[in-house]
């Protein structure tokens, strides 16, 4: 058992190195690149990106992820070769999409959208193979790859003056290098019968069904939200937005990803009566969420009285807009360090029917605040907007979190 939890514990913090190191090279990348691409050239890479992501999450329809669960290899390579199929058809409708859609803007830039969509999705499917056959080592260096390359790949097109045509294929070289590394999945496509595919969609139905509605709809926020700024304030708003959020969350993705892996197991050991240790999960909930609050509050109070000057100094004078931007986002960027770790406390508690309605209420709520916004005071006061919504659909998410109705340690389940 102590082996198991050794190894367990190996992969997981190899894991977050690699995760922290992928982040951290293109947070330190980037004030490189403010001073090397406009604040416009980002706001149409930001909105590419955010369209190019919300294809790719569901591209495979989701049956990548449930390459782990297959035991045989037979099983695997049939889900791995369905996934494929499916990636090509979307690549080939994108490439429908992309055309029209520099057709009616008159530029080329909307033409990269297939092979972005083929990069991430034959990604997505390299990295649930290699997480199946534990590859975790490999899977770390992967991450840095991809986002440190790309980062480092959009610097050299910004010295060259590529401009957004840099901007957006640079971090398709990462994508690229990373799928050499991870081994490409391409092979064999021919090989896997008809009737060999049908049973494995049939068998893992769910991921489409059920997987895929919520996977899209949480991609659509960011599409949707950097699509109404740069459709109603330009693309520069649309880069400050951008840029602004990229930084901001990335305290509550690195805190949250390596607290929401402690608390699961915890929670899930609190539910079964014959467990080792004896978890309240209420009382364990409320004790991470207080946790958080310090460093929160903390944070949006650093927000409010030095975000304006500190991205005009690390990015550059032009950025400034984004530094009031986030300084009218503090609030919401606070009570998200609170809430990015609390995921998986419904997964737990077994609520993950409820937890989809509340998203899509919180996603709802987030657009219609930053349309509001938007359309009375222009960039800030989406800001402020999507904040005071946000804080208080927050607080009532927690509020019913720490008072959720679950069975004491012991009792049956």
């Amino acid at each position: 058992m102590r082996i198991v939890d050794r190894g367990l514990w190996g992969a997981t913090l190899t894991l977050l190195a690699g995760g922290a190191v992928a982040q951290l090279l293109p947070l330190l990348i980037g004030p490189l690149l403010t001073r090397l691409y406009t604040p416009a050239e980002f706001g149409l890479y930001h909105l590419f990106a955010a369209v190019a992501a919300n294809v790719a999450v569901v591209a495979c329809a989701r049956f990548e992820f449930a390459l782990p669960l297959e035991r045989d290899a037979e099983g695997a390579d049939a889900l791995r070769v369905l996934c494929l199929w499916l990636l090509l058809a979307s690549g080939a409708l994108c490439a429908v999409a992309g055309a029209i859609w520099a057709a009616s803007i008159a530029a080329g830039w909307p033409l990269w959208l297939p092979l972005a969509v083929l990069g991430w999705g034959a990604l997505s499917v390299a990295t649930l193979l290699a997480t199946r056959a534990q590859r975790f080592k490999v899977l770390a260096a992967s991450r840095v790859v991809q986002h440190g390359g790309g980062a480092l790949a959009q610097l050299v097109a910004g010295w060259a003056g590529l401009g957004l045509t840099g901007l957006i294929a640079a971090p398709l070289l990462g994508v690229a290098a990373s799928l050499w590394l991870l081994g490409l999945p391409w092979r064999g496509l021919r090989t896997v019968s008809t009737g060999r595919l049908r049973e494995a969609a049939r068998r893992h139905r769910d991921f489409p069904l059920l997987n895929t509605p919520h996977a899209f709809a949480g991609a659509l926020q960011d599409t949707l939200s950097v699509a109404l700024i740069a459709g109603t304030h330009g693309a520069a708003a649309a880069g400050f937005w951008g840029l602004a959020l990229r930084y901001l969350k990335a305290p509550a993705t690195l805190v949250g990803s390596a607290a929401s892996q402690a608390l699961y197991p915890m929670l899930a050991a609190g539910r079964d009566p014959a467990a080792a240790v004896s978890v309240d999960a209420r009382d364990t909930v409320r004790r991470v969420m207080l946790v958080l609050a310090a460093p929160a509050v903390v944070l949006v109070l650093l927000l409010w009285a030095l975000a304006p000057q500190g991205f005009a100094w690390a990015f550059g004078e032009r950025w400034r807009p984004a530094g009031e931007l986030a300084a009218a986002l503090a609030l919401y960027i606070g009570v998200h360090f609170v809430a990015s770790p609390l995921g998986v406390v419904t997964m737990a508690w077994k609520a993950q029917g409820w937890a989809l309605k509340v998203a899509l209420i919180g996603q709802l709520l987030f657009l219609g605040a930053l349309a509001a916004g938007l359309q009375l005071g222009g960039l800030q006061a989406a800001g402020w907007g999507v904040s005071l919504a946000m804080a208080a659909f927050f607080g009532w998410y927690f509020w019913r979190l720490a008072n959720w109705p679950v069975p004491s340690p012991g009792a049956a389940p």
